[in-house]
């Protein structure tokens, strides 16, 4: 089919048809860019419903941890430490006793008889009183107290003596000696150059 219209009308259709393709793409862009607006304004309502969900939330259980006294458990919790970190010092300087009595018997002499044991303010030493039957078995009951071959203490001091004139009495002397543990002493509770008691 031959087309005889003038030049002018055929560049008009094939510009009307351009037209009308531009048109559509012009149009499926404007409906693309405000379906992203769309989607946008979407996500930042969602993002600050979220926000103000989570901010709501964190309010909440910080109301909730006061109420639980929070501050207060934390507390006990500190406290707890402290006391156990206490208790471990403690016992690093705590006394065997059974194995300690042991060893101040065997370095006792004969004509004396310990009666008491108390550990010092300290806590690196013990108070100890016994019974003599003279002033000489006092001070042999310090010198082998203080002796280091028997590994109990670094030193040991006689506080006081005093005899009585009791007539009958075996032991009418009462001797006060206050002695420092050995650094190597066997008889803690922790002691990192701990020997085994003899």
């Amino acid at each position: 089919m031959i087309n005889l219209l003038p030049p002018e009308t055929k560049e008009m259709y094939r510009y009307a048809r351009r037209n009308h393709t531009l048109l559509r793409w012009t149009m499926a862009c404007a409906f693309s860019l405000l379906g992203g607006a769309l989607l946008a304004g979407a996500g930042y309502l969602y993002l600050n419903q979220s926000i103000a969900n989570t901010n709501k939330q964190i309010a909440l259980t910080n109301k909730h941890l006061q109420e639980q006294h929070m501050p207060a458990v934390q507390k006990q919790v500190t406290d707890i430490s402290n006391n156990l970190k206490l208790t471990v010092q403690v016992l690093s300087q705590e006394i065997l006793f059974s194995e300690l009595l042991k060893q101040l018997a065997s370095v006792t002499p004969r004509n004396a008889t310990l009666t008491g044991l108390s550990i010092s303010d300290t806590q690196k030493g013990v108070d100890i009183t016994a019974q003599t039957a003279n002033y000489d078995a006092a001070t042999q009951l310090q010198i082998n107290l203080a002796d280091p071959k028997n590994q109990i203490f670094t030193k040991a001091d006689i506080i006081t003596i005093s005899c009585g004139a009791t007539a009958g009495v075996r032991y009418p002397c009462t001797v006060n000696i206050r002695a420092l543990f050995a650094t190597n002493n066997p008889f803690l509770f922790i002691n990192d150059n701990k020997k085994a008691a003899p």
